[in-house]
């Protein structure tokens, strides 16, 4: 028998995910018929609220969630160093979940925190909507967001620990424009759609200002198994543009490879610079240009603020919102 989950109900009620939440907790901010409605969901589906979840914020356990998507670990290992070093210094214990595309589900990893009885959750950025992350408020869960800036929220209690990529885009092109460079190219990576959704705002913005439109968003789908099998097709019809923006070394790795072997020279015909840094871009030659990303202080930095959320009763005060900063490391993919 498949199991009702709080999704099941938000659903058959037609309502938010917090609502089914605030109705569970017996929260005084829902309107009476759209509790009525509730109840008669969790009646007609057998939903039956966790008593352990419910009784969350009366205890303790001093153990951390950690969220973040399988495939980006790797990407990663420096902000979790930073995270694991910390929590050590203040004696949390931490538990990972993950997250899998069509394996694990967040629904699941949801209702999992709630019961784990945590304390505190790290997310890592494009794991949670914000209708989820009101769910894990309603249970009084305090969360730090760690990678790139999150909208705006009206969730109190939700700190984020960011690089601001959209500023970081804005800024590349606004000087590959200063060089009179126009064409430019930003590849799209499906791992980290948040961060792709800054950078081409960022990129956009800047062409905005100079009167032209963007239009080179590299894109390709799921049939494609790599970037460089993309790639080596892409560059038989197209040839590269001026300056290629990527944001994860696979990619560009593949890009030096497939343009290569397609008799282009980067960076005579071609320039590329990779957003995220890290060991393999020098492992290649060209060396290929980067920005250097405090990651390791960033996992410290948000561990280090959501014990402060953690153990100040009124963080009403607390700057909830940090910004990182980045450089640009040149190296002989750029001129």
């Amino acid at each position: 028998m498949k199991r009702i989950t709080i999704y099941d109900v938000a659903k058959e009620a037609d309502v938010s995910l917090a609502t089914v939440s605030r109705v569970i907790n017996d929260s005084n901010v829902v309107r009476e018929d759209t509790r009525l409605r509730v109840q008669q969901a969790i009646d007609k589906l057998g939903y039956k609220p966790n008593a352990i979840a419910q009784g969350l914020a009366l205890s303790k356990t001093t153990t951390i969630s950690i969220v973040m998507g399988e495939k980006l670990f790797s990407y990663n290992e420096k902000i979790l160093n930073g995270l694991m070093d910390v929590a050590k210094i203040y004696n949390y214990n931490i538990m990972f979940h993950t997250t899998s595309k069509g394996i694990s589900k967040m629904q699941d990893v949801i209702e999992s925190i709630i019961k784990s009885r945590v304390d505190g959750v790290i997310l890592f950025n494009d794991n949670f909507s914000e209708e989820e992350m009101e769910v894990l408020q309603e249970y009084q869960i305090p969360m730090v967001v760690v990678g790139s800036r999150i909208p705006k929220t009206d969730i109190a209690n939700v700190g984020n620990v960011y690089i601001d990529f959209e500023s970081l885009a804005y800024e590349l092109v606004k000087s590959c424009f200063e060089k009179g460079i126009t064409d430019i190219s930003l590849v799209e990576d499906k791992l980290n759609l948040s961060m792709m959704e800054q950078l081409k705002s960022g990129v956009d913005k800047a062409y905005e200002e100079k009167g032209l439109k963007f239009d080179k968003y590299i894109s390709y789908n799921d049939s494609y198994k790599s970037s460089y099998v993309y790639f080596t097709e892409y560059y038989k019809t197209h040839q590269p543009s001026k300056v290629v923006i990527t944001l994860r070394d696979s990619q560009a790795i593949a890009f030096l490879n497939a343009t290569s072997e397609a008799g282009y020279d980067v960076p005579k015909d071609a320039q590329m610079v990779c957003v995220l840094n890290n060991k393999y871009l020098t492992m290649v030659r060209p060396h290929i240009s980067s920005y250097n990303i405090p990651e390791y202080d960033m996992g410290a930095v948000a561990m280090r603020l959501l014990t402060k959320m953690l153990v100040e009763e009124n963080n009403s005060k607390l700057d909830k919102n940090i910004e990182m900063s980045y450089s640009f490391l040149a190296r002989s993919t750029t001129k």
